[in-house]
């Protein structure tokens, strides 16, 4: 099993566009990329600490590939807004992808070019690339938060 760890915007969503891909047997959201340890929601959302909202999940690489789940990440947000998705603004909204390998690292780069080069996002890609720090899973009720309201679409 690897892991892979992206921020789209408010985690909610994205949870739901990567919980439904097969080969993926894992998904959490939570916090990544702040200054402090044990982030809540709120601190989150005040953006004092810097984190972003961000879906970690475990996927088996012989059943999808890394390349198909940044397909995923791309076309499930708006990669080219800086701090924003929709309505929600501020840096815990921003847009990255944070790599567990150098692989990863080589794959996300490659996809983020291809993408750019392609022109069909009209715009600069904001999506930033770094190697994943502490993943801080976040509380209960966030956590397949559309799936216990019975609301499997995403926002």
């Amino acid at each position: 099993m690897e892991t892979a760890t992206f921020a789209a915007g408010c985690f909610w969503g994205p949870e739901v566009s990567f919980s439904k891909v097969t080969g993926v047997t894992k998904t959490a959201v939570g916090y990544i990329g702040g200054h402090i340890d044990n982030p809540t929601y709120r601190d989150v959302c005040t953006g004092t600490s810097n984190h972003a909202e961000a879906v970690q999940l475990e996927f088996d690489p012989e059943i999808v590939s890394y390349d198909k789940l940044l397909n995923i990440f791309w076309a499930c947000h708006d990669p080219t807004l800086i701090n924003r998705q929709g309505p929600d603004i501020g840096t815990q909204y921003r847009t990255a992808i944070f790599t567990h390998s150098d692989d990863q690292m080589a794959q996300a780069e490659a996809s983020k070019a291809n993408l750019g080069q392609s022109g069909l996002l009209g715009q600069p890609i904001a999506t930033t690339i770094e190697p994943a720090p502490t993943f801080w899973r976040a509380e209960e009720d966030h956590q397949k938060f559309f799936e216990k309201r019975g609301m499997m679409h995403g926002h």
